[in-house]
């Protein structure tokens, strides 16, 4: 590694002259700035809230639901069948973003019931593949309009700033 290159790492902008410096505060202010991801393949915000924000080199993709976009109706049934509508939600807001559920690295997962789990981890398996994504899983009290499944991601952005 070139001194340059370890000085940069270590913040010395100021050591390496104005131009370097200056490039490193245009970086700094493209990784702050965020950008709203908006689909109509995916249920709208019903709140103050975002589909997705670009921001500092990632995705970072609000919970879905298993709501039909094009309806606005929750989709009753299995925990299969409302994984599959969540992670088809889910991958329609990373598009938007132009990235997919191939670039996701972390995921988390809310359950009803943690009995569902299985059920759910074999739909989720059909839509990952590896490497898989980090992930966690929880069980909660209650998620809005009462689904029995919610799925939020942080995927790398495109641009990969």
């Amino acid at each position: 590694m070139k001194r340059r290159d370890v000085l940069r790492l270590l913040g010395a902008a100021s050591l390496l002259g104005p131009a370097l410096g200056m490039a490193q505060d245009q970086s700094r202010r493209s990784l702050s700035m965020k950008q709203e991801v908006k689909t109509e393949k995916a249920p709208q915000a019903i709140g103050p809230y975002s589909q997705a924000i670009i921001a500092g080199g990632f995705v970072f993709a609000s919970g879905q639901i298993p709501i039909d976009p094009a309806t606005g109706e929750l989709r009753t049934g299995t925990i299969e069948d409302q994984t599959r509508q969540v992670l088809h939600n889910l991958s329609a807001v990373l598009e938007a973003a132009d990235c997919s559920l191939a670039d996701v690295v972390k995921a988390t997962v809310y359950l009803q019931d943690m009995n569902d789990f299985s059920r759910m981890n074999a739909v989720y398996g059909e839509f990952f593949k590896t490497p898989y994504p980090a992930r966690a899983a929880i069980q909660v009290a209650r998620l809005p309009r009462d689904a029995k499944v919610e799925i939020e991601a942080v995927a790398l952005s495109p641009a990969r700033a």
